[in-house]
């Protein structure tokens, strides 16, 4: 324990170092942290990283998934459903498939149940390694829609895909009736199991005396409750996080106050930074580890590079494969919502930029770690080490090849160039602001026009809004004031979030905008 704490809280000042050198020169801190654990895992004497693989899924996932479930525009992915179901179910089934068939042909002693077992290991995109390179360049909302709404459910779907392989290489067979049934349950089983706990935390939230430290508190707990309860009825526990964490995350003003939303955000954006870069220095720290694995089954390194390399080619002309097959049939069957392009050439790059966005990470190597070491018999897994290795390798290519390219290709290409508009977005936030400010006016007009006459804490409110936060004399704020005051910012809500119903409104705005009212009740809670 001694050994171990010194390290762990070395581990998080690298994290934070690693990531300020990444946002310095500008690349994604996943691959810096990547090639950081890699590097640190040669210093001679440190502890090994040893994680139960019965514990990794368990300790990784829930948060990982419910944070993401929150920050996701549900609008869009409503929106966007049809190609983000294909790409969740669909282009994974096809990107483990093609996994199988290649590595069941050309890699010794694979079967096409450890095939598959690899190509659900593999076939998920990360959404927090493709967030953090693609935040230095501008892709349109629905690419991001499409991107992080696939990240949220393809993890799901090779997840299941990853346990029926586990059961078929322990048995050697695999019934086809039993796994329909058993897939149809981890579906409907799990997103049924999410959204009620969902519900239910809802209410406890909604109606006990909770305040903000044990509103926190309850939301770093909830994902867990929700994976582990579907997981003990054997259904989909990533599917219970991810339809439990969009229940709540709709229901957000509801049942949390303002105090809560910004102190819970401010938490859950340290606790998932410091949860990523662990896991993504892990990834490096493994990679002696599972060396001296393929050493022991007298494996080459070289050859062990080649079949990484291998697979990697197979995952990204899979997914490239799949994104120009969506495409077709988009402007076959759906050419309403395809997207519009200013030539046929950026119209056909745009696939090829969608299938170049596809880096894996975390739910990669929490899969790999997961596989267990032995049988319940006693005997070995196979392959064990060679698939941890082909994962590694897949990991760090991707980030390294795709992640360092993907921002240089789409400024090149400029196939994303046509799509924004800056000074329209700004018109946009301006004439909100203004709208905001007119109902505002509106309903304090309405409703308190006899404290207005003459009130000139209201008159200031009215003619300086932009300047309120600035004014450093807050003695015309009583108690009177202030209570109509929060309920005219409770009123701001109101409007924005029947605002945010047009399919036309960017959702980030509306949320931007939401967050400001926050911060201003929370100033008027103060004075």
């Amino acid at each position: 324990m001694h050994t171990i704490l010194p390290f762990l809280l070395a581990m998080v000042a690298i994290i934070v170092l690693l990531n300020m050198w990444a946002t310095k020169l500008k690349i994604a801190y996943p691959i810096l942290l990547v090639v950081g654990g890699l590097l640190i895992s040669f210093i001679p004497g440190l502890p090994k990283v040893k994680i139960d693989p019965n514990l990794i899924f368990f300790i990784f996932l829930p948060p990982l998934l419910f944070e993401a479930a929150w920050t996701i525009s549900f609008k869009e992915m409503k929106k966007w459903w049809r190609i983000i179901g294909s790409f969740a179910f669909l282009v994974v089934f096809f990107t483990a498939l093609s996994v199988a068939l290649v590595t069941n042909y050309l890699i010794p002693g694979f079967t096409i149940a450890i095939g598959f077992l690899l190509g659900g290991i593999v076939s998920p995109p990360d959404a927090v390694s493709t967030a953090a390179i693609t935040k230095f360049v501008k892709i349109p909302k629905s690419t991001a829609a499409i991107l992080e709404g696939e990240s949220l459910l393809n993890d799901a779907s090779s997840l299941i895909i990853f346990r029926f392989a586990l059961v078929a290489v322990g048995t050697g067979q695999f019934i086809w009736q039993d796994a329909a049934s058993s897939f149809l349950w981890m579906v409907v089983g799990g997103a049924g199991i999410g959204l009620l706990l969902g519900w239910i935390f809802v209410q406890i939230h909604k109606y006990l005396p909770t305040d903000a430290p044990s509103d926190t508190a309850l939301t770093l707990i909830e994902p867990y409750f929700m994976y582990w309860i579907a997981e003990q009825v054997h259904s989909s526990g990533v599917l219970a996080v991810v339809a439990g964490g969009l229940f709540m995350s709709a229901r957000r003003l509801v049942f949390l106050s303002s105090t809560s939303r910004i102190r819970t955000f401010s938490v859950w954006e340290s606790f998932i930074f410091i949860l990523n870069g662990i896991v993504f220095l892990i990834i490096g720290l493994e990679l002696p580890e599972i060396r001296d694995g393929l050493r022991s089954q007298g494996i080459p390194l070289s050859t062990a590079i080649g079949y990484g390399l291998l697979v990697t080619g197979v995952l990204i002309a899979a997914r490239i494969i799949s994104s120009y097959a969506a495409m077709f049939a988009t402007l076959i069957f759906r050419p309403g919502v395809a997207p519009a392009a200013r030539s046929r050439r950026i119209l056909m790059l745009m696939p090829l930029l969608l299938g170049w966005t596809g880096m894996r990470g975390v739910v990669s190597l929490a899969a790999a770690l997961a596989i267990p070491l032995t049988f319940d018999n006693g005997k070995a897994f196979p392959q064990r080490d060679l698939i941890l290795f082909i994962t590694f390798v897949v990991i760090l290519l991707t980030l390294l090849v795709q992640g360092l390219t993907l921002p240089s290709i789409i400024k090149r290409t400029g196939a994303f160039g046509f799509i924004f508009n800056q000074e329209a977005e700004e018109t946009v936030k301006k004439q909100m602001k203004q709208d905001l400010k007119q109902h505002s006016y509106q309903f304090l007009k309405n409703k308190y026009d006899n404290e207005l006459n003459g009130h000139v804490g209201m008159e200031k409110l009215l003619k300086h809004w932009e300047e309120k936060s600035k004014a450093s004399d807050d003695s015309w704020m009583n108690e009177n004031t202030k209570i109509i005051f929060i309920e005219m910012l409770e009123s701001q809500r109101t409007y924005l979030t029947e605002l945010n119903k047009d399919p036309a409104i960017n959702e980030e705005i509306i949320r931007h905008q939401l967050y400001q009212i926050d911060l201003e009740e929370e100033r008027l809670r103060m004075i």
